[in-house]
C-alpha cells in the first residue's frame, strides 16, 4: 500500500512536472512591421530633387508584395493631401513561399511641389504597407520636409 502511495505522488508530480514545463507557443505577430531608417533630404527645391525614405521591415508570414504590378500593398501620405499615393511592391520571398523576412526597403519619390502660392511649404510623409492577407503594417512618419521654389 505504501508503494502504491509512493507511485501514484511520483506520477502527480511528473504530470504537474509535464504540465508546467510545457510553454505555449509564442503568437507571432500577423501584420508586418515597418521602423523608420531615414530619409534623404528635409529641404527640397519643388520639381527638382527625389526624396527617398529608407525603412526597415519585418513579416513573420513573408506575404510582403504582389505579383501583378496592378496591385499596390503599399501606401504613403504627402500630409498635405487628402489621398494617398499608391505603389507596387513585387513578392519578396522566392515563389511566393511563407518565409519569415527582414531587409530594408527604399522608397523613392517623385519630385514634390508647392500646392499654394507661397514661397515655401512643410510637410511630412506617412508610410504603410499590406501583405497578401490584408493586414496593415504599423505607420510609420518621416520628419519635417521644406519644400521651396
Amino acid at each position: 500500500m505504501k508503494s502504491l502511495f509512493i507511485a501514484m505522488k511520483v506520477s502527480v508530480a511528473v504530470i504537474a512536472f509535464l504540465f508546467l514545463g510545457c510553454k505555449k507557443e509564442e503568437e507571432k505577430p500577423v501584420a508586418p512591421v515597418l521602423v523608420f531608417k531615414s530619409i534623404s533630404t528635409t529641404e527640397v527645391e519643388e520639381f527638382n530633387n527625389n526624396i527617398v525614405i529608407t525603412f526597415s521591415y519585418e513579416d513573420e508570414q513573408g506575404d510582403l508584395g504582389e505579383t501583378d504590378p496592378d496591385q499596390y500593398s503599399l501606401r504613403i501620405k504627402d500630409n498635405r493631401l487628402a489621398d494617398y499615393d499608391w505603389y507596387h511592391i513585387p513578392p519578396m520571398t522566392p515563389d511566393m513561399q511563407e518565409l519569415h523576412i527582414k531587409g530594408d526597403y527604399a522608397l523613392e519619390l517623385a519630385p514634390v511641389f508647392l500646392l499654394g502660392n507661397g514661397e515655401l511649404e512643410e510637410t511630412h510623409f506617412t508610410v504603410q504597407i499590406r501583405d497578401r492577407t490584408g493586414n496593415w503594417s504599423n505607420t510609420i512618419t518621416t520628419p519635417v520636409v521644406i519644400i521651396h521654389n
